[in-house]
């Protein structure tokens, strides 16, 4: 019986077709067939550096059909490369389908690393890149768009996002809304191409700039995470203390409670019942 073949995860340029790596094209030149969201976009791709190979279109709205397909073949023993359009297959794109199929079929998967614009717009960012989360695309659907937000809002992480020039002031200025025009934003437009740009800014600045500026080219945005807010809470000790301070100064031990329960997180019968069995303080 003939061995399967091997799904290779191939990285490609995002921009600067000098970033393929030669494992990437030694990679592309011996696959049986290669696995394209855009068949258009990777022939130019091919044809730059001279490989010819039979490709098959997979993108998002035939990934069943067309999974199965790929699949197939690999499990009759040939092998595949998949790529996208530009950075890294399987990363916000239908790509990871094809690897689950695999890995549930038994079939062999291999990553050949390439540039990525998320990891490339993080080292721009000048953010503590320490831990960061991966948004994506945000919705085109402003209500979807805004929960998505609204849900990230105690977010300390860095965040990072993909946008389209087309979408590029809504999503700024609902970004500025969830998170406050004073957030610190790392705008980085068209990475590694010929007008590369990052602009280190906030949300309310990046917004004004782009809508005096019509947004051009493809975008990432690096989002400041929540800052954290120091622990300034009073141990239940000192809260206690505090209600006895308030009633000393002629508010009943009852609304002294409550008036301390309202700035910390115990409750007021607890505040109440503590306060009135301590000792009395000495003069």
């Amino acid at each position: 019986m003939k061995e399967q073949g091997t799904l290779y995860i191939v990285g490609t340029p995002i921009g600067n077709l000098s970033d393929m790596t030669p494992r990437a094209v030694e990679t592309l030149e011996q696959v049986d067939f290669i696995a394209a969201e855009d068949t258009r976009v990777t022939l130019g791709l091919l044809n730059h550096f001279g490989i010819k190979k039979p490709m098959v279109s997979y993108f998002e709205h035939n990934i069943r059909e067309k999974g199965d397909y790929i699949a197939g073949r690999l499990a009759a023993g040939e092998s595949c490369a998949i790529v996208t359009d530009a950075g890294m297959p399987c990363i916000s794109d239908p790509g990871a389908d094809l690897v689950r199929i695999c890995g549930e079929r038994g079939i062999p998967t291999v990553v050949v690393p390439g540039p990525s614009a998320v990891v490339s717009a993080v080292a721009l960012s000048g953010f503590p890149a320490a831990r960061f989360t991966f948004e994506g695309f945000l919705s085109v659907n402003r209500n979807t768009r805004s929960a998505h937000l609204d849900s990230l809002k105690n977010e300390e992480r860095m965040m990072v996002f993909y946008e389209a020039p087309h979408k590029l002031l809504a999503t700024l200025g609902d970004m500025a809304e969830a998170f406050g025009g004073d957030r610190r934003v790392t705008v980085a437009r068209e990475l590694t191409k010929l007008h590369e740009e990052t602009i280190r800014t906030t949300l309310g600045e990046a917004l004004a700039l782009f809508q005096e500026r019509p947004p051009k080219g493809e975008f990432v945005l690096v989002v400041e995470g929540k800052p954290q807010e120091e622990d300034t809470a009073l141990s239940f000790e000192e809260a206690v203390a505090l209600v006895r301070q308030s009633a000393a100064r002629g508010k009943s031990l009852s609304d002294a409670a409550k008036e301390v329960a309202k700035l910390t997180p115990y409750k007021k019968s607890e505040l109440y019942k503590a306060a009135l069995s301590a000792p009395p303080e000495e003069d």
